[in-house]
């Protein structure tokens, strides 16, 4: 892992203002959308640096951006009532997953990932809806996925919100289901990235100032949120995905 100085070098600005500003955007997508904050990061920060540098950056944003939005959501106990099985699987393979993220193919999981969010959302978009019960077995199924990508690649954004958008999730319920099983993930994230060697503590405090411009971000994309429409909202989502995961595909295939 690169130490304080060579990440965030104070001679380039050029340099920190890029990284700074792909975070911005990634945040006001997080506040706009509810979810894609690790997803559209990653897409370009890959460009700047490997993924095993630039995953752990995004530790302190995860658990800030998700904190906040679970706490301002309605109904809290009745979501965790409701998705309680969902985030004990992420839990669990979450944290099974973090701690070998040093040694997994990156490339080849980026690619994975990137194909799964344009067929998600070109499936979507063209209508084809994807038949999931209201059954906890789907809970299940769908939370041993969103763990295991979440573990290695800290984007375990697309499958929650495959589920979620399946089963027509109303606009703000969305937005507090999606901040509960992200945060209930970020806690055995950072676990098994301190096991993997990935998350130290010059690591931490460069994720606490990237932290800083992501809270403003993230309000930025708040603000946005609650001028749109449900139906518009539904299709940000989709589109945003289809454009993140274009970009991841690329970001695999060039590394």
């Amino acid at each position: 892992m690169s130490s304080w100085p060579e990440m965030f070098q104070i001679t380039d600005p050029g340099f920190v203002a890029l990284v700074a500003l792909i975070f911005l955007g990634a945040a006001i997508i997080k506040g706009f959308l509810g979810i894609g904050l690790p997803a559209a990061a990653m897409a370009f920060l890959t460009l700047l640096m490997p993924p095993t540098e630039a995953i752990p950056l995004l530790w302190l944003s995860i658990l800030g951006t998700n904190s906040l939005q679970f706490a301002r959501a309605p109904n809290k106990w009745d979501i965790a009532r409701e998705y309680w099985l969902f985030a004990l699987a992420i839990v669990v393979f979450i944290f099974a997953t973090s701690m070998f993220i040093a040694d997994y193919p990156t490339a080849l999981l980026t690619v994975a990932i990137g194909i799964a969010m344009v067929l998600f959302s070109l499936n979507l978009l063209l209508g084809i809806k994807l038949r999931i019960g209201p059954g906890l077995g789907w809970q299940g199924v769908f939370g041993v996925i969103s763990g295991t990508l979440g573990g290695i690649s800290s984007i375990w954004s697309p499958t929650v919100a495959m589920y979620l958008v399946a089963r027509d999730v109303e606009k703000e319920r969305f937005i507090g289901a999606t901040g509960f099983l992200f945060l209930c993930g970020v806690l055995p994230l950072g676990a098994g990235q301190v096991v993997a060697g990935v998350l130290t503590f010059p690591v931490f405090l460069q994720s606490f100032l990237v932290l800083m411009i992501v809270l403003v971000g993230y309000r930025i994309g708040e603000l946005l949120r609650a001028h749109v429409s449900q139906d518009l909202f539904r299709k940000a989502v989709l589109i945003a995905f289809l454009l993140m995961g274009i970009r991841l595909i690329f970001n695999g295939l060039a590394a």
